[in-house]
């Protein structure tokens, strides 16, 4: 069974990064917050809670119709996998999301985009975010 990333638990989420770091080093090789498929944000101020803006694994990804490339193809379980050597950097992906999960590298003029390896959630201190099984359709 292939398995999507949900952020399931957020309200015991600090704001610690740790999904964000462990995103941009395993996936991007980088240090950076700015690199990561994750973002985590307040809801409202300093008071407000925490969220998660993650790529949700859609069935009939918006991103993956508006790419003119053809570098966005579908992952088992949902969401989509980026080839890198067909992207064009043209934002198209990025407008479309739903969800608006898909980040862009202004250094290397292509989509961040989550791939649902689960780096994030093994790593996450408070267990907010989860992988989980879903049928491949």
């Amino acid at each position: 069974m292939a398995k999507v990333l949900r952020a399931a638990e957020m309200n015991k989420c600090i704001g610690c990064f740790t999904c964000m770091n462990i995103c941009s080093i395993v996936n991007r090789q980088n240090h950076s917050l700015t690199k990561s498929a994750i973002k985590v944000r307040t809801s409202g101020g300093m008071t407000g809670h925490f969220v998660a803006i993650v790529c949700i694994a859609c069935q009939d990804p918006a991103c993956m119709e508006a790419c003119p490339s053809g570098a966005l193809t579908k992952r088992p379980g949902g969401g989509v996998l980026l080839q890198t050597d067909k992207c064009i950097g043209c934002h198209k992906c990025e407008k479309a999301c739903i969800m608006q999960s898909v980040f862009f590298d202004d250094e290397t003029q292509k989509p961040i985009i989550c791939r649902h390896c689960g780096s994030c959630a093994r790593f996450c201190p408070h267990q907010c975010l989860v992988m989980e099984e879903v049928e491949e359709i």
